[in-house]
């Protein structure tokens, strides 16, 4: 142990100072700080205990050791002569006067008999004298009576005061040797928060002068920690190197490795305002913490790898109590015990004092580089707001927060620690008669490692992740330029990239997110040895900024895929023909009711309504069930204790005891947590309802299709301008408007493979298929809508206003319905199309390759594709965006049945508009009255 120099003030220490500096540095790079454990039991009969070395040191010639073991004595029959640095010479007493005074600096001749500490004994009722009213030592000493008024003290000064022995020396040593004088200013020091400047006079400046005194005196063979370079002053700082920090905090590690399941084993000398060694205590029982907490709670600050914090509302109140415990003052020097047996060592804790200036400014505010790191600290301070020695303090000065802070070695396999760092804040609180103030204390144990090297693999994953996703969003806009046949590239064309890119990079942001809460998750909670340590909540900032990124990002690409679900083009081909009409009743006809019996029957409008709805409730299903989802995720996060696994300890459990210490969630444990339940959970669903649900139970997607067959309906849908789906819904029968007999008849032909099969192709069953358009056929098909489109609302049957509109609307619907019936039937050779396959490489990326310039192309679709427009074929988007906002809302509020709420609620809202628009879109492009859509 030793201390460094403060900043040089006085010209004549340059030279030594400079030259001890330089050695000062070069010893730091090699030589540790490491003690012995010494206590005053272990030393031996002709030793003391050094409360400044915190050593055993052999006592002189002719001394013995004190009864407290804290000083070496003359034994008896000698006196003191000299008091030099920690040892004192002692000189026999002359024959003629064998009795040694009370202060032991001097021999005199007794009256009567001797003590057995060998110094003159007076009769009960009487004092005994041993200097005149000048202070000058007698020859022999006498015993002079007590009178009644003062039984302790009855012989008079020259000035008329009762007189007091007291050896000055023994307190002001001329070279600032004496021990417990020297702790004592150290102590008045650490209450001014160790701030000093070039010029101070204070505590902190009269140390420093002391300091330079003693290095003046010292050659170079006691540069560096040597305690005999500091004489009997304490250890208050390091040094003011600039750079001192880093290399004391991040060059030598702790000589022993941790794991999870130890302990941080602290001990604390400490130390009365006095200067007095009073005790080793061990730091764990609450004595570093105002107003502790239970013993459960308190142990776990000193379990390794728990982050502790505990906070609590301290008043002037409190402080009282704490001062009604300890009159004055107490002082600590916290070690780490190293333990080691009989050869017990100690490691001394660096501390930053956050309030300590120089020359007026916050020296420890800084950088690493700035900052001054010292020694020794108090929890309260009621002597220097006090105007007086009996007054009551006017101002309380505690220490508000205490920190110590553990640094895991980069790459460390052992759980090697740099040496762990005190970090503390001391307050003032302002005592009045009227009200106590109250001020918030808080003692927390944290530790960290160097987030470098993941911080640049996570900015690598997302460089190079975010580079595939520029291209990827590239191939989309071509893509969907070919689909809209645009062959130019405008502002359009630029803001459809960025949608594009703006969804591929919110998977990407959450792709890494989840790597990394997963990553740290499985790391830190299933390592044998301790080799990863959690990012402390400052260095999670950034992670929580990816997570907003990438809700934001994808909360774009959910509305653009909205947006682009309640505009699609829809159009319901009805392949129905209108049937003569028969009657059974013959007798009496006229040529009018002839014509009537051959006059066809028009075609039932029900089969289109019946259809329109049943499309209008597919429009919101989903691959797995939302409330079955947030209710699950729930379950496993706060009924069987998953929530657990986010807390900043490094136990896998998932009960806690209800009065064992609970930490705080750490926001990447507590974001892969989540994310990764609700992944799981909505993968398992999908799984289930694609493998089990839909093959054995309800399959909605292919039951539509079957329902277009069965009405004799086919859909188009067009997603873009010149590319859609097509859903070949024309039956086998020739018929759908048809009685209950006749329909299980044609059902019945059907199952025994009597009749045609489904598909557009003769004797397939394909019914669904992309559609890739001609830019011919989309122009006609435009005009023909234009009409349609120009109507402004739903029709009123009964309104006569209306009555030309809706016949106008009406030709339009029927000229559609015609000119794509003839379109499927090939009557217009000149918007002809083919059906064939789609590459495999083609399905992968998404983009058809070939370019319907002379004939549209239909590609087969076994995979019902047209679900795209759906909430149902957007599985994958709406999993990751409640993901996503799910998480957001509980980052925010640390509270996961509210976010589950949240969550669930904007579910439905967002379901509420994708209805509302999509029934509105279905019923202007289709022509469905909405009175009929239920």
């Amino acid at each position: 142990m030793a201390t460094g120099t403060l900043p040089l003030v006085v010209s004549r220490y340059k030279v030594p100072l400079t030259l001890f500096i330089l050695i000062y540095t070069d010893i730091l790079h090699c030589q540790q700080f490491i003690i012995p454990f010494k206590a005053p039991s272990n030393c031996s009969v002709d030793e003391f205990f050094d409360i400044s070395s915190l050593s055993c040191v052999s006592c002189g010639p002719n001394q013995r050791r004190s009864t407290t073991g804290l000083s070496c004595i003359c034994k008896t029959g000698y006196q003191t002569v000299i008091t030099d640095k920690a040892s004192i010479t002692c000189q026999q007493c002359p024959t003629d006067k064998p009795a040694v005074t009370k202060g032991g600096f001097g021999c005199i001749r007794c009256p009567g008999s001797l003590s057995d500490e060998g110094e003159c004994k007076c009769p009960q009722g009487n004092i005994l004298v041993e200097r005149d009213v000048n202070g000058n030592l007698l020859d022999e000493a006498r015993c002079e009576t007590c009178n009644g008024n003062a039984p302790a003290l009855s012989v008079p000064n020259s000035s008329g005061a009762r007189y007091v022995s007291i050896q000055y020396n023994t307190l002001i040593h001329p070279v600032f040797s004496n021990l417990t004088a020297c702790q004592a200013l150290g102590n008045m020091c650490v209450m001014n928060m160790h701030s000093f400047s070039g010029v101070s006079t204070d505590a902190c400046g009269l140390f420093n002068t002391i300091f330079r005194s003693k290095a003046a005196l010292m050659d170079s063979k006691h540069f560096g920690y040597s305690f005999n370079r500091r004489g009997n002053l304490p250890w208050l700082y390091y040094g003011d190197e600039p750079g001192l920090a880093s290399r004391v905090l991040q060059t030598d590690p702790v000589p022993i490795g941790f794991s999870f399941r130890g302990r941080n084993k602290l001990l604390a000398a400490v130390y009365n305002v006095r200067g007095e060694f009073l005790r080793w205590e061990s730091v764990g029982g609450g004595n570093l913490q105002l107003c502790p907490e239970t013993t459960n709670k308190l142990a776990a600050a000193f379990s390794f790898g728990t982050a502790y914090k505990q906070s609590v509302s301290v008043s002037s109140l409190c402080v009282s109590l704490s001062l009604s415990l300890s009159l004055s003052p107490l002082f600590y020097d916290v070690f780490m015990d190293l333990g080691g047996g009989e050869n017990r060592k100690l490691l001394p804790l660096p501390t930053l004092v956050y309030n300590q200036q120089y020359n007026g400014r916050f020296i420890n505010q800084e950088s690493m580089k700035n900052w001054y790191l010292s020694r020794r600290m108090f929890l309260v301070d009621t002597l220097s707001g006090r105007e007086k020695s009996t007054s009551r303090p006017k101002v309380i000065r505690v220490a508000s927060s205490v920190k110590i802070r553990f640094q895991l070695v980069p790459r460390t396999q052992e759980g090697k620690v740099f040496p762990p760092l005190m970090i503390v804040t001391y307050r003032d609180i302002p005592i009045s008669d009227s009200n106590s103030k109250t001020v918030s204390t808080t003692f927390a144990v944290e530790y960290e490692m160097d987030q470098n090297e993941a911080r640049m693999k996570t900015d690598t994953a997302l460089g190079v992740m975010g580079g595939v996703a520029v291209l990827y969003s590239l191939l989309k806009t071509v893509s969907w330029k070919r689909r809209i046949a645009s062959p130019l590239i405008d502002a359009e064309t630029m803001l459809k990239f960025m949608l594009f890119y703006a969804g591929d990079l919110a998977n990407v942001f959450f792709t890494v997110t989840v790597g990394t809460g997963l990553y740290w998750l499985i790391f830190y909670k299933a390592q044998q040895f301790v080799s990863v340590l959690l990012p402390l909540p400052a260095q999670e900032e950034q992670f929580v900024t990816y997570i907003g990124c990438a809700f934001a990002l994808k909360a774009v690409q959910f509305l653009h895929k909205l947006i682009l679900q309640v505009s699609v083009d829809i159009f319901f081909i009805d392949w129905e023909r209108p049937r003569s009409k028969t009657s059974r009743t013959v007798q009496g006809f006229s040529i009018f009711s002839l014509s009537l019996y051959f006059a066809p029957s028009p075609v039932s409008i029900w089969r289109t309504y019946f259809v329109a709805n049943e499309w209008n409730e597919i429009q919101t299903i989903r691959k797995i069930s939302p409330t079955f989802q947030i209710m699950a995720v729930l379950f496993f996060l706060e009924v069987l204790g998953f929530s657990n696994l986010a807390l900043r300890d490094p136990w896998p459990t998932l009960e806690r005891l209800s009065q064992a210490y609970t930490p705080s969630h750490s926001l990447i444990l507590r974001y892969g947590v989540a994310a990764t339940l609700w992944l799981c959970i909505g993968l398992l669903q999908m799984i289930y309802f694609t493998v089990f649900h839909e093959h054995f139970v309800e399959d909605k997607i292919r039951q539509f299709v079957d329902l277009c067959s069965i009405s004799n309906i086919s859909m188009l849908l067009l997603s873009h301008r010149c590319f859609g789906y097509y859903i070949h819904g024309r039956s086998v029968h020739g018929h759908a408007d048809t009685n209950m007999e006749e329909m299980n008849n044609n059902m019945k032909r059907e199952s025994e493979s009597l009749c045609g099969q489904r598909g557009l192709l003769p004797n397939t069953d394909t019914q669904t298929f992309q559609v890739s358009l001609t830019n011919r056929l989309r122009s006609q098909y435009d005009r023909i809508r234009e009409p349609i489109s120009r109507r402004s609302g739903p029709s009123r049957l009964i309104d006569a206003g209306s009555a030309n509109q809706f016949e106008q609307n009406s030709r339009g619907y029927h000229t559609m319905n015609h000119f794509l019936g003839s379109i499927i039937d090939h009557a217009h050779p000149d918007m002809d199309y083919i059906v064939k396959d789609k590459l495999m490489f083609e399905r992968v990326v998404g983009m058809e390759f070939l370019e319907p310039s002379e004939k549209s192309i239909f590609y087969n679709d076994e995979a019902h594709s047209f679900s795209d427009v759906l909430f149902y074929g957007n599985e994958a988007t709406l999993l990751i965006f409640d993901t996503l906002f799910f998480c957001v809302v509980d980052l925010g509020s640390q509270s996961f049945v509210l976010a589950a709420v949240l969550t669930y609620v904007q579910q439905m809202i967002f379901r509420l508009i994708r209805n509302t628009f999509g029934r509105k879109n279905l019923v202007n492009k289709t022509l469905v009255d909405e009175r009929f859509l239920i």
